[in-house]
């Protein structure tokens, strides 16, 4: 099995991220356990569609969402692409494989009112933590930076007298994301508290824990999910819903959808027009509100 060249292509050519390749490595490693023990089928190289179809039938049964396995059936399609890409094998199993079918998710973000409340009404302490914790929801909810981009945020990319930061986002893409006068000042807090805890284990990373280590994706998850439990009844608290009431406020404000687009780090608009629903809500409501016809 060409497993170990596949994950090294994924890193080194396709520009992967490490959690990603790991990620495409651990289905692939899936299937081959389960063409193991149904079929005795140690190397899934020259599976076929129909062995690959019987996986996907015993996910499905497993109670596993369509979503997440069309998931794991693209790494596995990416897979069999890179096997005939290197003349591993002639013909591609996957080549006729449709996703199954998904219902669209609608992500709720949370208000004005809510983001407003966090900030007035919270107290996050004086201390190194909270004036961490402070800036982490500022810079989510002010630049839509994802929690990856936001933990792998390098000291050297904060450039505050141009008040601008360097983010490497997906595929190690590269993007300047611009800094609103309150973050940055509250970056300035930051750094006189994060000076206080002297020497660190890392120094190279922005955003660290009290004993000087880098942060990691659960506690960015916590201190979300912490803060706003105290503000928003929304059953999902997570970065993410942040990064996408940072979009929807944008268009709400009449942003274009090409520049929401860039300060995302989206490669298509398609991917930025999944946030366009709540504007188009707002919309509706202006319209009702304000067309003569309206009225009647």
């Amino acid at each position: 099995m060409a497993l170990q060249s596949f994950l090294a292509y994924l890193t080194l050519e396709k520009k992967y991220s490490g959690h990603t390749s790991l990620a495409y490595g651990r289905d692939i490693e899936a299937f081959t356990v389960f063409c193991s023990g149904e079929y005795q089928m140690e190397d899934i190289d020259e599976a076929s569609y129909t062995i690959i179809r019987s996986w996907i039938v015993n996910l499905v049964d497993s109670g596993i969402s369509n979503r997440s396995i069309n998931r794991k059936i693209a790494s596995l399609k990416a897979y069999y692409k890179f096997l005939l890409r290197i003349g591993r094998i002639t013909v591609d199993p996957m080549a006729k494989h449709k996703a199954l079918k998904t219902s669209k998710k609608i992500e709720v973000p949370f208000s004005e009112r809510e983001m407003e409340d966090v900030r007035s009404q919270i107290s996050f302490g004086e201390g190194f933590e909270g004036v961490r914790d402070k800036l982490l929801i500022e810079l989510l909810y002010t630049t839509g930076i994802r929690r990856a981009e936001l933990i792998d945020l390098e000291m050297k990319a904060v450039d505050l007298q141009n008040m601008l930061i360097k983010v490497l986002g997906k595929r190690n893409k590269e993007r300047i994301l611009p800094l609103l006068k309150a973050t940055e000042v509250l970056f300035r807090e930051y750094f006189e508290a994060r000076a206080q805890l002297g020497t660190t284990p890392d120094e190279r990373h922005v955003f660290l824990t009290k004993s000087g280590n880098k942060i990691y994706e659960t506690l960015v998850y916590r201190v979300i999910n912490g803060y706003f439990s105290k503000v928003s009844s929304k059953v999902k608290k997570s970065p993410h819903i942040l990064r996408h009431t940072f979009a929807t406020h944008l268009l709400n404000q009449g942003a274009d959808l090409n520049s929401v687009k860039e300060l995302l780090g989206h490669s298509s608009l398609a991917s930025t027009q999944v946030y366009t629903h709540n504007s188009i809500a707002e919309l509706k409501k202006v319209h009702a509100s304000a067309h003569p016809r309206s009225k009647e």
